[in-house]
């Protein structure tokens, strides 16, 4: 019998010894009354005797992390190597590193926050002096990382662990291609190295999916523990009304009353800001947080959160997976999420350690708004993929320089790319990617399978909304959780509702609030890698470039938002700008704090909203005294929408042109130009036209639009 063999007979003095040091560990980690739960041993068994692979699928606040770090520390007794964890949030890693340490576990860090500490990360993982490495899983696919890094870290690893790991499929509510180079590294492991994946949601389908990926070729079957979903701390309830100025007013006059501090979670980032103002003008102390926050601010935003100097952290799903705080009282939702599942994973951070804890949903109607909008990132049409894979050969492109030549924005051509490398028919390489020449096949069939999942997500989230019926029942079955019964505790359990009235006063102020006009707009600086051929490289000279301009608001702005979103719906047809939305505007520019007033007003010609932009241009300029000079004029045929910079830039440099007459009437005005347009998108018709403005004589370009897209 060999040793392996051996180690596979069931020995109970063995286990009772090794049980009782990972109970120690536990201790250790956890304080003196914790104690293994059975599944908690099975894996742990399963991991430092027969090291296998495992799929830990339990609920938030478990002990999925015990798990590995108890594990960890029984491997690194037997002399194995240190235990590399692939963690999705800074914030989450910052969690577990403060956990290991209380347990003894000398745990580091790898990712795109502390890029000055990884030399000296490496020599310690080299010399045995790390435990845990803790790893983003962008780094999964950084070449240098890839190639030199990982295939040394993953040979000499005890164990493997993979948290969050239903980002690692296409069916899951958080799937990031990133987490798919896991197959690759899994399948390339020597035999013998044990791996555990772990996560909080993950349905039927998700856990077959993850647990398929995890027994590749020699690893034998995946061992899944799953266990009941049932959270008897939380108190789940839905609270609608009809417009955002009602929502906010609710919420401002009751987060007094919740219990606690918490999270109060947005849908956008400008909605995060939004609300954030509005309880901050209430007297509450919030911070806003989101993926955009600086990470010194989101770092000190989690330790006021945790220290609770905070009332609340109003954030994006940026939050979602990264955050413990086990005395969280509350989560509140300023509207739905796309789906059940990512609604469960963020109400999970909730109630951990307190025996009651507040979860209260606020949908809107813009919420399908805004999953209409993510939908729209899928991943693209094939002919888009093959024209990609067309401009792709041997010497490596960037994904700046392939922007000119794809149609898709940065995000989802980045994200498209990482899929194709996963597929094995591009690679990313020092200086960007390039085609392996490999056969690839389009899988159209499951990317329509996939989008029509998530529609069927979303219409779960609006049965959730509407249901009559147990709540937290209602998300464990979506789940799949076959123990799911009536928890007896949320509102429509109890019959006991919050109350739908708010304030008049705070109704008030919210108003006033929400309809407080003017967004400033940062003009470009630099043009779009890949442009050389239309003399278009590197900053945009100081000579040309826009002054900071305004905008009425944002489209997914909670206030002026909603006004602005019916406005540029599709189909709405073309017209004179409202008198409601026109006053506005006025208050916008007799706010803006310009250096020299316009002396003049040119408007942007549109192909879709002539008579807005004309009729907005002409009204600013009578309103404020002042001459309409024209438009600027668009030339050729119509193109259609444009989704990257490059691609943007290119079709406004070769359509917009500034006629003689507009031309001369700038040279003679002497004065800076109030530009003004129905919206920016990319920002590029705003750069284009104050340049030719700023060629024709304007000593200054004022930028002033109704919307900004995001």
């Amino acid at each position: 019998m060999t040793e392996t063999e051996s180690s596979l007979v069931p020995d109970p003095a063995a286990d009772d010894v090794l049980r009782g040091e990972a109970e120690r560990c536990l201790r250790a980690l956890a304080g003196e009354h914790a104690r293994l739960r059975e599944d908690q041993w099975t894996a742990i068994r399963a991991l430092v005797v027969e090291r296998k692979r495992a799929l830990v699928v339990q609920r938030t606040g478990w002990g999925k992390s015990a798990v590995y770090f108890v594990a960890t520390r029984l491997l690194r007794g037997r002399g194995a190597g240190p235990t590399v964890i692939v963690s999705p949030l800074l914030a989450l890693m910052r969690n577990q590193i403060d956990a290991a340490d209380r347990a003894g576990i000398h745990a580091r860090t790898i990712n795109s926050a502390n890029t000055e500490d990884w030399e000296r990360v490496y020599a310690e993982v080299e010399a045995g002096a790390v435990d845990v490495l803790l790893v983003s899983p962008e780094r999964l696919n950084n070449p240098d990382f890839r190639d030199q890094v990982l295939p040394k870290l993953a040979a000499g690893a005890g164990l493997i662990v993979v948290d969050e790991a239903h980002c690692i499929s296409d069916w899951g509510h958080d799937f990031r291609p990133d987490y798919r180079r896991l197959g690759t590294l899994l399948a390339e492991l020597p035999p013998g190295i044990p791996v555990l994946a772990t996560t909080a949601t993950a349905n039927a389908r998700v856990t077959h999916d993850v647990a398929e990926q995890l027994a590749t070729a020699g690893a034998g079957e995946t061992l899944v523990l799953r266990g009941s979903l049932e959270r008897e701390s939380l108190r789940l309830a839905v609270v609608r009304l009809p417009v955002a100025e009602q929502r906010l007013t609710w919420l401002a006059d009751r987060l007094g009353e919740l219990p606690g501090s918490g999270i109060v979670y947005t849908l956008t980032v400008a909605a995060a800001h939004d609300v954030a103002g509005l309880l901050r003008d209430r007297g509450y102390e919030v911070a806003a947080y989101s993926g955009q926050t600086d990470p010194a601010e989101r770092l000190q935003a989690e330790q006021d959160l945790l220290g609770n100097k905070l009332k609340a952290l109003v954030a994006t799903s940026a939050l979602g997976m990264g955050f413990d705080k086990p005395d969280l009282g509350f989560i509140v939702h300023v509207g739905a999420p796309q789906s059940p599942v990512a609604y469960y994973q963020q109400i999970g951070r909730a109630g951990r350690g307190v025996e009651r804890a507040e979860v209260i949903l606020l949908p809107g109607t813009e919420d399908r708004d805004i999953w209409a909008y993510f939908a729209g990132l899928a991943f693209p049409p094939e002919q888009i993929v093959r024209a990609t894979l067309a401009e792709l050969g041997e010497t490596p492109l960037s994904t700046g320089a392939l922007e000119p030549r794809v149609d898709l924005s940065r995000g989802r051509l980045e994200m498209m790319l990482k899929v194709l490398d996963v597929d094995g028919a591009v690679r990313r390489v020092r200086g960007g990617w390039v085609a392996t020449g490999r056969e690839w096949g389009y899988d159209r069939d499951r990317y329509a399978r996939v989008a029509a999942e998530r529609g069927r997500e979303q219409q779960a989230m609006l049965d959730y909304i509407a249901t009559d019926g147990c709540r937290m029942e209602f998300l464990r079955r979506r789940l799949d959780d076959p123990e799911a019964v009536r928890c007896g505790r949320c509102d429509n359990c109890t019959e006991r509702h919050w109350p739908e009235d708010v304030s008049d006063q705070g109704a008030a102020r919210t108003r006033e609030r929400l309809r407080r006009p003017g967004v400033e707009v940062t003009p470009r600086r630099m043009w779009p890698t890949g442009m050389k051929e239309l003399g278009f490289s590197g900053r945009i000279p100081a000579a040309v470039t826009a002054e900071a301009g305004r905008a009425l608001g944002r489209l997914t702005d909670i206030g002026w938002g909603n006004r602005l979103r019916q406005m540029f719906a599709e189909g709405e047809p073309d017209g004179p700008v409202p008198d409601e939305v026109f006053d506005a505007m006025v208050k916008v520019l007799s706010a803006w704090d310009w250096a020299e007033r316009p002396a003049g007003v040119v408007g942007v010609g549109s192909r879709t909203r002539p008579r807005l932009v004309g009729d907005l241009g002409r009204r600013i300029a009578q309103i404020g005294r002042l001459p309409y000079l024209g438009e600027l004029a668009v030339q050729g045929p119509p193109v259609a929408r444009q989704h990257n910079s490059a691609q943007r830039l290119r079709s406004v440099s070769e359509s917009l042109v500034l006629p003689d007459e507009v031309r001369v009437a700038v040279a003679d005005l002497g004065g800076p130009v109030l530009l003004v347009d129905d919206r920016i998108d990319s920002g590029w018709t705003m750069t284009v036209a104050a340049r030719l403005l700023r060629e024709a004589g304007a000593p200054a370009v004022l930028p002033l639009v109704l919307a900004v897209v995001n």
